[in-house]
């Protein structure tokens, strides 16, 4: 790899994706970013925007290994199959979406690009369109064939890894398995270890029940398979701590000495970093052989081509690859 250069993917074409492209090139990268996207909606977005952004050719035979300057935007460009008009979701453009990933995707497999940084795509319009989509994560580790992969959301100052994601509360606690706690938490201390250039992770972990449990008293699952399956670990070398009632895990005498936070489920670790980084949050896909980081929000549809939006999740997407992709070259 010549230099550490990124792939940015604009997502769904009707929502705010192509002008978060856009806003954030109105000021200098630390490191070259291409934009892979059609080069027509991006020109079409910044005349309804009002950018005079200057929108740089590229392509895999004239990589670029400085960053482009302010006001400007490498663009590899990816033709749409139909026209865009802002909010308005079109089925025909949904393969246009898979090829911007799986160009960014393989870009990376092939050490084109350090890492890829993906801005929101629209799954229903995909789906409609026939084709079986149910997200960013699942697609890349399709890509990549990876059979494992770990969510884990991140602000400045507290990652929130999770043990599962989208379940209905009903079905958590028989999906919290040994086998599976143990394979996440590997998981996410060795990605702590090589993306993040942290020697020793230090992982604290969250219970599942009021209290982890209070003793068997409000839950048996602390007792029969968290904690066995944390001692297991503990076994091999990895650091943790818990588990930990979840209501005062999250407090700044336990964060202020670990690295990453290990919540059971959805609702009990994202609440708490939503709040400490609403607007400047990432989400970062652990387990894939490449760097991939989201912003942490949706396609906003009814903002597209407005100009009403905040480029935040977008800024600590780029700045954590960058990070990423430096510890990674330091560790390897």
């Amino acid at each position: 790899m010549t230099a550490l250069r990124f792939a940015l993917t604009p997502g769904e074409p009707a929502g705010i994706g192509p002008d978060l492209c856009l806003l954030i090139s109105r000021n200098a990268q630390a490191l070259p970013l291409i934009a892979i996207a059609s080069r027509d909606l991006l020109e079409q977005r910044a005349a309804q925007l009002g950018l005079a952004i200057s929108l740089i050719p590229v392509s895999p035979a004239s990589w670029p290994d400085a960053p482009a300057e302010a006001g400007s935007l490498y663009v590899w460009d990816t033709p749409l199959r139909n026209t865009v008009r802002p909010g308005q979701l079109d089925k025909a453009n949904a393969a246009y979406v898979l090829e911007t990933l799986t160009r960014a995707g393989n870009g990376c497999l092939e050490g084109a690009f350090a890492g890829m940084i993906t801005a929101p795509v629209h799954k229903g319009v995909i789906n409609e369109a026939g084709i079986a989509f149910s997200g960013h994560t699942e697609f890349l580790a399709e890509l990549t064939n990876t059979q494992q992969v770990v969510m884990m959301l991140a602000t400045r100052g507290l990652r929130v890894a999770l043990v599962t994601t989208h379940l209905p509360l009903k079905d958590v606690a028989a999906a919290i398995t040994g086998e599976r706690l143990m394979r996440v938490a590997r998981i996410l201390n060795r990605d702590l270890i090589d993306k993040f250039g942290i020697d020793r992770p230090r992982i604290l972990v969250c219970g599942l029940n009021p209290h982890a449990g209070e003793g068997g008293h409000l839950g048996r699952e602390e007792i029969e398979v968290i904690e066995p399956a944390l001692e297991h670990l503990r076994s091999e070398g990895l650091d943790l701590i818990g588990p930990l009632p979840a209501d005062t895990l999250f407090t700044p005498k336990h964060l202020e000495h670990c690295d990453a936070v290990l919540a059971m489920y959805h609702d009990q670790g994202l609440p708490v970093l939503k709040y400490k980084g609403f607007g400047a949050a990432v989400n970062v896909t652990l387990g894939l052989p490449i760097i991939r980081t989201s912003v942490d929000h949706g396609t906003a549809l009814d903002l597209a081509a407005t100009g009403k939006i905040d480029c935040g999740s977008l800024e600590v997407a780029l700045e954590t690859a960058y990070q990423m992709a430096a510890a990674r070259t330091k560790t390897h």
